[in-house]
């Protein structure tokens, strides 16, 4: 075998599994999410941007009750990998399948608030839970 080919990166499965061992579990989940989200047709949420129309798929790190203007609201925040978003559902106060740890497509008009992007009572498609 010749220096050059010794040299050289390996390539294929050789190279993806290597990848994977030097890879943190938070790393792991990011590519993941991301891929999760091309295979779906799904836009990034890093790229939403304000008044946009969007379908984005994540999972749910948090899940939380908080009243708005004395009306019960359910919020979650999803993540896919490359940033958060806030998603909103006013009236609601539980929503059975939505829980931290769940993943999701959400379709809706994001609005950006504080520098925070948030999707308001979003059309939602919760995964098969096998698929996780």
């Amino acid at each position: 075998m010749s220096a050059e080919t010794r040299s050289e990166k390996p390539t294929g499965r050789l190279r993806r599994l290597l990848d994977r061992l030097s890879s943190s579990e938070e790393e792991l989940q990011t590519a993941e999410l991301q891929e999760d989200a091309r295979e779906a047709g799904c836009t990034r949420i890093c790229d939403c941007g304000d008044r946009q129309i969007v379908k984005v798929t994540g999972t749910l790190r948090h899940v939380t009750l908080r009243p708005r203007a004395g009306v019960p609201a359910l919020e979650a925040e999803l993540f896919d990998g490359s940033a958060p978003l806030h998603l909103v559902w006013l009236g609601r106060r539980s929503i059975v399948g939505v829980e931290p740890g769940r993943k999701l497509i959400a379709s809706g008009v994001v609005s950006v608030s504080h520098g925070r992007r948030v999707l308001f009572n979003p059309k939602y498609e919760l995964r098969p839970l096998g698929q996780e």
